[in-house]
């Protein structure tokens, strides 16, 4: 288990600073005042800020005829590693004659 606290989190709307309890890949709660004990990781997020998964609609995926620069794989991992659950590839690639 982890406890991520002091983050400002965007929810509903709204900024505030809140603490986030995860369970394996579940968070668990979200909250201001969450109490656990000495056995669950504890991360500082002070200054730091968590929002649910970010869309970009302006992605060049390069896919097909331009694999060299980067593939629909490559790119959908660099968006999801940076935050991004949503992207939406830019209809300007050409297939390999």
């Amino acid at each position: 288990m982890q406890l991520i606290k002091n983050a400002q989190i965007l929810r509903d709307g709204e900024l505030s600073v809140a603490s986030i309890l995860i369970e394996g890949k579940y968070i668990k709660e979200i909250g201001t005042d969450i109490s656990v004990d000495s056995t669950v990781e504890v991360i500082d997020a002070q200054g730091q800020f968590i929002a649910p998964g970010l869309i970009d609609v302006h992605v060049h995926l390069r896919e097909p005829g331009g694999e060299h620069k980067e593939t629909i794989e490559t790119g959908t991992k660099a968006a999801a590693r940076g935050g991004f659950t949503t992207v939406c590839p830019m209809p300007n690639t050409r297939p390999v004659p």
